[in-house]
């Protein structure tokens, strides 16, 4: 779609999803940005299947019982028509309507259509691996730009590793990054049931993502300094930031990936629609900095014991999870087979209030890339952290805003279209600067010989 046709469309950002657990956060979010001043955010669209429960969603997002005049679009993923139309008068769709793999497909589908761009809050990756194998080459043609996991997963994991990237200097070499993500909470820590359900249904259709990969073409090789590194411990203690860690299936590791495999196929990364040659060499600048790593996300706690809840659920949806009424099971009863860390009906806003999260990147690697290949063993660590608040309720809108933010304003500077993970178009913007202006630090925390 051009632009001219692009600029006429009515809303700026439709959320879909608007009356659902995550959704009203993100309706919340998006108003602190609504007309303020230099914001590219005019107009805005609650969409969903209940205009009622979006009218309350917005109510309680405003604290207001005369909330602000916004459209308001009744949108259902059963309803091929009624996404065309939302996504013909948008210029992005903020996609909350979840499991993705049950109701995303019509979603991206209605967006690369009409040339509407596309942000999700998805972690689920034979959804993302799948929307870009059936419609790549479509939202290239059409200027359809579908970018998922633009929540807590995957930015932190994305921008965190990048971060931590930048402290190695020219001459360094990363072997190995691994990322610890400790929850930290007053109250309970509570989970959206969201993502435990999609959890569930990924243990469900894993096979299916294996053939996805295999059906696929060859993607490029990384080509990382050095040894392989050892899987290590089951339960692992991290010295220097004094945590153990056990390891976390989410998608972090494989979006990471696919943005580092884009990348060697594309090493200054990918060129804006209509960008400026200033914005060229930035990019270029950017992505000559980017050094692939081995890459590995773990839960962590302080002690052992802290694990506990988390091996347990692990373990009931591994041995769960595989056959139809074991799903029902645990659907049915998230607190019991997670002892306490998803229920249905979410957390309070107390408990949303009183969490947080730090996610420590440690990196080990090369003081010179030139003795890498003769090393037995890495000689520098690196780790820096990215801290914020709790992660389902407000870092996930805070992060999907900010990535809407960059879109709508640096959108000739972006690709023209295709489907992306959020890394490869968002981390030679200034992404990373908007997330700590909205209260998600940066830190380098050590940098030391080993």
């Amino acid at each position: 779609m051009d632009a001219q046709a692009q600029n006429s469309k009515p809303y700026d950002i439709a959320i879909l999803g608007a009356s659902g657990f995550t959704g009203k956060y993100v309706v919340r979010e998006a108003l602190k940005f609504l007309n303020t001043p230099s914001t590219p955010l005019k107009t805005i669209a609650l969409a969903g299947r209940n205009p009622d429960k979006i009218t309350e969603s917005l109510k309680w997002a405003s604290q207001s019982t005369t909330p602000p005049p916004i459209s308001i679009v009744k949108a259902d993923v059963s309803d091929p028509s009624s996404l065309r139309d939302l996504c013909s008068k948008s210029k992005l769709v903020l996609n909350c309507v979840g499991p993705f793999r049950l109701y995303g497909e019509p979603v991206v589908s209605a967006c690369v259509e009409t040339g509407c761009d596309y942000l999700d809050i998805c972690g689920e990756p034979e959804f993302m691996e799948k929307m870009e194998a059936f419609y790549h080459e479509k939202a290239m043609e059409n200027g359809s730009l579908v970018i998922s996991a633009c929540g807590f997963d995957s930015i932190p994991a994305e921008m965190g590793y990048m971060f931590n990237i930048k402290q190695w200097g020219s001459l360094a070499a990363p072997n190995k990054i691994d990322a610890y993500l400790n929850l930290e909470s007053e109250k309970s820590i509570v989970g959206n049931f969201g993502t435990f359900e999609s959890a569930v249904l990924g243990v469900a259709n894993s096979g299916k993502l294996q053939e996805l990969r295999k059906s696929r073409p060859s993607r490029a090789r990384l080509v990382i300094p050095g040894p392989r590194p050892s899987k290590g411990a089951t339960i692992e203690h991290q010295n220097h930031i004094k945590l153990y860690g056990v390891k976390l299936p989410s998608a972090d590791s494989t979006v990471v990936r696919r943005t580092l495999v884009t990348l060697t196929e594309n090493p200054e990364g990918l060129p804006g629609v209509d960008e400026s040659e200033e914005n060229a060499e930035k990019r270029k600048k950017f992505w000559a900095a980017m050094k692939p790593a081995h890459f590995g996300v773990k839960i962590a706690s302080k002690s052992p014991l802290g694990l506990i809840r988390f091996i347990a659920a692990g373990l009931f949806i591994g041995l769960f999870g595989n056959f139809s009424f074991g799903r029902w099971l645990l659907l049915k009863f998230p607190s019991v087979f997670t002892l306490g860390w998803f229920r249905k009906e979410g957390p309070t806003e107390e408990e949303v209030n009183s969490a947080s999260f730090r996610m420590w990147f440690v990196g080990h690697g090369y003081s010179d890339v030139s003795v890498a290949s003769a090393a037995t063993k890495t000689d520098t660590e690196i780790i820096t952290r990215v801290m914020g608040p709790e992660i389902g309720y407000v870092t996930t809108p805070i992060v999907l805003l900010q990535c809407a933010l960059v879109l709508l304003h640096h959108r000739k500077n972006l690709p023209k279209g295709g489907v992306y993970p959020p890394g490869i178009v968002f981390g030679a913007t200034d992404l990373q600067e908007r997330l700590q202006q909205n209260g998600i630090s940066f830190d380098l925390v050590s940098k030391s010989a080993c």
